[in-house]
């Protein structure tokens, strides 16, 4: 493993509030990483901290990572924290319904710039402290990044552009030693559809119907995805770079019949 120094290895976890981050931060804490957990909700940041617990050191940025100058500065606090970063996890998404012909632009934009373009940014941003520890990046794209669905068009567009920024960043990384890899989830048991505006109802049809629709016949768990971010952000995967891995209990393979 490549040091800076002799402190603890450090994440910077969006999204950490809940779902997939939340689980991805607490997965890395148990690796033995530090923790800088990021998304809009503090409360709910608190409750990750909490969950982590002493075991490692947290720092908690709220922040909406949609305006240029908070991302910013959630790169700097980490550094400021930690004294270096080692993994940066883009887990923070927002997933909302549209076609075509009924997307606003307001609505676009907005799923881009919290999708897209603040992953974009972060990674800039991280490149320099990523290189000196030769360090790993991990998106958080989905089954829609390279799979059609209808009803949530900017939703896919913005994972697609995620799978081709992994793809492309991780050749440009490659010579300065940082790795950049994805996953792709399928249906996964957290938030984002109900915030997304799914009732309660919907939702628990929504699952339901889910079942049949993954090969495996189950939606998967926050901590399945989390195992995985782990496993690219680590050593463990030295020398894969440039991936984009589903983890959808097969969901990419099925086909409308």
């Amino acid at each position: 493993m490549s040091h800076v120094d002799n402190k603890k290895k450090s994440a910077l976890v969006t999204g950490a509030s809940s779902g997939i981050g939340r689980a991805t931060a607490i997965r890395l804490a148990r690796e033995g990483f530090d923790v800088a957990l990021t998304g809009r909700d503090r409360t709910a940041l608190e409750e990750t901290a909490e969950s982590i617990g002493s075991a490692s050191d947290t720092v908690i940025l709220s922040a909406d990572l949609a305006q240029e100058d908070e991302a910013r500065a959630c790169v700097k606090q980490t550094l400021d924290h930690f004294g270096r970063l080692d993994v940066l996890v883009n887990a923070a998404g927002i997933i909302g319904s549209g076609t075509v012909e009924d997307t606003s632009l307001d609505d676009w934009d907005t799923m881009m710039n919290i999708n897209l373009r603040s992953v974009f940014l972060l990674m800039q941003l991280a490149v320099p402290h990523l290189e000196k520890s030769k360090g790993a990046i991990v998106n958080v794209s989905s089954v829609t990044g390279i799979r059609a669905f209808p009803g949530v068009l900017a939703y896919c567009v913005s994972k697609a552009g995620i799978d081709q920024l992994t793809r492309c960043a991780a050749l440009e990384l490659a010579e300065k030693g940082i790795r950049v890899n994805a996953v792709n989830p399928g249906v996964v048991r957290t938030n984002l559809h109900r915030r997304g505006g799914m009732d309660e109802k919907a939702y628990a049809a929504f699952v339901q119907h889910s079942t049949s629709t993954h090969p495996l016949g189950r939606i998967g768990e926050p901590e399945e995805v989390a195992e995985l971010i782990v496993f690219l952000a680590t050593d463990r995967s030295g020398w894969i770079t440039g991936t984009t891995i589903s983890i959808d209990g097969g969901r990419a393979q099925t086909c409308a019949r």
